[in-house]
């Protein structure tokens, strides 16, 4: 394999890997908007407002929490502000990644749509800015096309099919937000504060309306960071 040289002096990655990294992880994920089109279907929402939803907010996990927090009969401003808060991590990938793409201000309101874990995930793992714009570029156009498009497919088949629940469809939105997760719990920390997140949420589920236990579950984190910064 040979690296071509960027203006910088730095070693960039061939074009072609990167494209088949961000292609790669752009389909792998974008498929599971199916999985989103058949949970919003079954919880009561109609497939224009999930499509809606999938064009707008184009944040996964924020989306199942949604449509999970209303499907259990939860106000929607509660869900909301649950959606928005697991949203909220994005935020932070937003600071370092302005940092390392450095786009033209004309495009920096379209770029910072497509400001996902996967795609801070595919441009951060780059060596240079050029490999890390393309990395970016590729997983944000491939996974948000194909996410919207089986949004839509999962949403009409949903609805074709009538009762999610008696299919067991139900389960595909927490299949697949667990699935997304697990890869990234990397160190003891991480997936301390998941475990706890896991207890608190359960524990929660029982004594608070619907969508007040993901609220409950995010203090899972500054605690367990308190308690390592104790430790330490």
């Amino acid at each position: 394999m040979v690296m071509q040289e960027t203006p910088d002096g730095v070693a960039g990655r061939p074009r072609g890997a990167v494209i088949r990294d961000g292609l790669g992880v752009g389909v792998a994920v974008g498929l599971s908007g199916f999985a989103f089109g058949v949970t919003a279907a079954g919880s009561g929402i109609s497939a224009l407002q999930a499509c809606v939803l999938s064009l707008l907010a184009f944040t996964g996990a924020s989306q199942f929490a949604l449509v999970g927090a209303l499907a259990a009969g939860g106000n929607p401003f509660t869900a909301a502000a649950g959606a928005f808060f697991l949203g909220t991590r994005n935020a932070f990938y937003g600071l370092r990644l302005s940092q390392l793409l450095a786009l033209p201000r004309a495009v920096r309101p379209l770029a910072a749509h497509w400001v996902i874990d996967e795609t801070a995930a595919v441009a951060l793992a780059q060596p240079d800015r050029r490999s890390a714009r393309l990395g970016f570029t590729v997983t944000g156009l491939s996974l948000y096309v194909l996410w919207n498009l089986t949004t839509l497919v999962g949403a009409l088949g949903a609805e074709a099919l009538g009762d999610t629940a008696a299919w067991g469809l139900d389960a595909a939105g927490p299949a697949v937000f667990l699935a997304l997760l697990a890869p990234m719990l990397k160190t003891a920390t991480e997936r301390a504060a998941a475990a706890l997140a896991v207890v608190l949420g359960l524990g929660l589920l029982p004594v608070l309306p619907a969508g007040l236990p993901v609220l409950g579950a995010a203090l899972a984190a500054p605690v367990i960071l308190w308690l390592k910064g104790r430790r330490s």
